[in-house]
């Protein structure tokens, strides 16, 4: 008899254990994107974020990482999965859907952004204002942008404005190609897991990322010339954005969602645009032990860039007014955030 009563209390406790187990991870979450484990981005962002999250939810919510489109489709797809539920968080860039997201472009337009992190947080407060209708199917978690952009290009490459005539240059958004168009080159836009092999293949001479891209796919093998900008403004910057399945978002309980949000805007972005820039300068040594050659566009040469790449703001400033947007107030708000942040 007493050997049936202690089978009985180790079956309920084996049970009371598995239930508080169970009550314990009450959501895992799928956290899909394009770039490889060991890159910036997951290593060093979602991990430690997810992680974070994780502590703070008690256990409650878990992250399953899946890098480099494990979840199947292509880059431009990543979007269109967390809508669907196919994933219940991407990583992504907006403009790899050209058009679509115009309201987060202003801060992709020549000599707009100063540094990662301060510009990242002046575009999630930005976006509260001017992106709430365009990124409605979604719940976003934070936007982001990363470090100065510059071009990476193979044999002599681009030292002066001249150079960038005719050259096939990669870039990762319309705005972006727009520019380079603009500045002279033949602008090719494709995702960036597409680089390596379309610069192995000579279907580009070159690429517009920042230092800190190039480790991950092997750029300063790739090409012989890097071309930095001086000033307090970068050539340009890329916008990326963080986003849940509004579906899923919505199904948690009061307390988790409070979780996301103390994690989510102006902290994830700012965190995300800090730790890309910091790995700019491992990348640029690596160019640079290599004897790459890294030159700097200052002065007046620098003013000639920025006179030519005038264009580009000017023709979107049209745009988004002919669409029934305030385009020169985007433009206006973007920049006085940006300088706010940046102080």
């Amino acid at each position: 008899m007493i050997k049936k009563i202690l089978a009985a209390c180790l079956l309920s406790s084996a049970m009371l254990g598995g239930a508080v187990v169970a009550q314990a991870q009450e959501v895992t979450l799928k956290i899909h994107q394009f770039l490889p484990a060991p890159a910036t981005i997951p290593k060093l962002f979602l991990k430690p974020w997810s992680e974070k999250i994780e502590k703070e939810s008690g256990g409650r919510i878990k992250f399953q990482h899946f890098p480099s489109m494990q979840l199947g489709g292509k880059p431009p797809a990543l979007f269109d999965q967390a809508k669907d539920g196919v994933a219940d968080i991407v990583w992504t860039l907006p403009g790899y859907t050209p058009g679509r997201f115009s309201c987060v472009e202003v801060f992709e337009l020549p000599f707009m952004m100063t540094n990662a992190e301060a510009t990242s947080k002046a575009l999630n407060e930005y976006a509260t204002k001017y992106c709430g209708k365009q990124f409605k199917d979604v719940h976003v978690l934070a936007f982001h942008v990363h470090g100065p952009g510059m071009l990476h290009v193979k044999g002599e490459g681009v030292r002066k404005l001249e150079d960038m005539k005719g050259k096939k240059l990669r870039g990762p958004t319309r705005i972006i190609n727009g520019m380079l168009k603009n500045l002279g080159a033949v602008p090719i836009g494709m995702p960036l897991p597409a680089v390596p092999s379309a610069l192995s293949k000579g279907v580009i001479e070159g690429t517009v990322i920042p230092w800190e891209v190039t480790r991950a796919f092997k750029i300063a093998e790739l090409t012989k010339t890097h071309t930095e900008f001086g000033g307090d403004h970068a050539l340009y910057t890329a916008v990326f954005v963080l986003a849940m399945n509004k579906a899923k978002y919505d199904s948690l309980p009061a307390d988790l969602k409070k979780v996301l949000d103390d994690n989510s805007g102006g902290y994830a972005g700012g965190f995300a645009g800090r730790v890309m820039q910091e790995q700019d300068a491992p990348a640029r040594k690596v160019a640079a032990d290599r004897k790459n050659n890294i030159v700097r566009i200052e002065g007046a040469e620098l003013q000639r860039w920025k006179d030519a790449a005038k264009p580009v703001v000017a023709a979107w400033v049209a745009e988004m007014n002919a669409k029934g947007l305030p385009g020169q107030a985007m433009v206006d708000d973007a920049r006085a955030l940006i300088a706010k942040h940046s102080k």
